[in-house]
């Protein structure tokens, strides 16, 4: 058995492919040229250039395999030409799965995220059957990860093969980039959270969101979304875990996302100037506006995903990022 694994370079898709290969899979993996390899390091796959906008590379990478785990996705908070969010997660992920169905592809798990599941509005937990629209989206990455879901959703009731994973909140080894959770962490750890905004988060170890992964694989239902997470937390539960585990104090001024909103502003009209990265992300802000709570027990009935405590993931977190340097 052959699968293709996309966005192996990155943190998700790094531990998905770590996963396929101790279960025994043969492993090919999808990589612009330019990507940093160090989450492949070690590990026995083959490696194929290509890249999500460029459909002949696609259909090249899919020869021979039987499997797809699309895990690769543009996953930011802000980008100075926001058409790139569309370009690799909509379009991208429509012409892989056309390129999938082209070859054959007997099975494949897209990987969308927690933020295209609905919230309750009078308050609750997520569900995979919440009603949620475009309009509800905040941000680019968001919105384009909601309209490729609808594409994959497409596709599915078209009849090609798939099944929808929605990680919540990841954490653990490998966090290269890292993503927005885990540039928390680490601005945490570096002593700059004098203060911080009140918000909730489901936090799951990116080992269980792998295995997740596969099991979607094995028994995933055609067509289904399953949320892959485990622990609703607020934020400050995460700093009071954090501050065990660093001895670095969890910052006790908790501000209101309103008074922080201005700042926000001006903060990404000097990043669109200067094409240097916000340090107060816009979207960061106006999600914060929600308790990102979720029912995780499809997942868990259906597919039996791990259930890890976060002290064990965060405190992995901790760890690699001291090893390499973060902090």
């Amino acid at each position: 058995m052959k699968a293709l694994v996309t966005g192996a370079t990155g943190f998700v898709g790094g531990a998905v492919a770590r996963a396929l290969v101790r279960s025994g899979v043969d492993v090919r993996v999808l990589a612009r040229p330019e990507s940093d390899l160090h989450n492949l390091e070690g590990l026995p796959v083959e490696r194929v250039a290509g890249d999500m906008r460029d459909p002949a590379s696609l259909r090249k990478a899919l020869t021979g395999c039987q499997h797809l785990y699309h895990v690769a996705a543009h996953y930011a908070l802000w980008a100075k030409n926001p058409s790139i969010f569309y370009d690799i997660n909509v379009t991208g992920t429509k012409n892989l799965l056309e390129a999938a169905r082209a070859a054959g592809i007997e099975r494949t798990v897209y990987c969308s995220t927690i933020g295209a599941i609905g919230l309750p509005p009078e308050g609750g937990l997520g569900t995979e059957t919440t009603p949620v629209s475009l309009d509800q989206m905040a941000g680019h990455y968001k919105r384009s990860k909601y309209l490729a879901e609808q594409e994959v959703l497409k596709l599915a009731k078209d009849g090609v093969p798939v099944v929808i994973v929605n990680p919540s909140a990841p954490v653990g080894a490998g966090d290269v980039k890292p993503t927005p959770t885990g540039q928390v962490i680490v601005d945490f750890m570096k002593g700059r959270m004098p203060a911080y905004i009140e918000t909730g988060m489901n936090i799951v170890d990116v080992d269980d969101v792998a295995a997740g992964h596969l099991l979607a694989m094995q028994k995933g239902r055609q067509g289904e979304r399953y949320i892959l997470g485990c622990k609703n937390l607020m934020l400050r539960e995460v700093f009071q875990i954090l501050s065990t585990l660093t001895g670095t104090k969890a910052p006790s001024i908790k501000l209101p996302r309103l008074a922080i909103l201005p700042l926000a502003y001006a903060n990404q009209w000097i990043a669109n100037l200067t094409g240097i990265p916000p340090r107060i992300p816009l979207e960061g802000v106006r999600m914060a506006k929600y308790k990102m709570h979720y029912d995780c027990s499809k997942a868990i009935r259906e597919l039996g995903i791990p259930q890890t405590p976060p002290e064990v993931p965060l405190e992995k977190a901790v760890r690699w990022f001291r090893a390499h340097k973060y902090v």
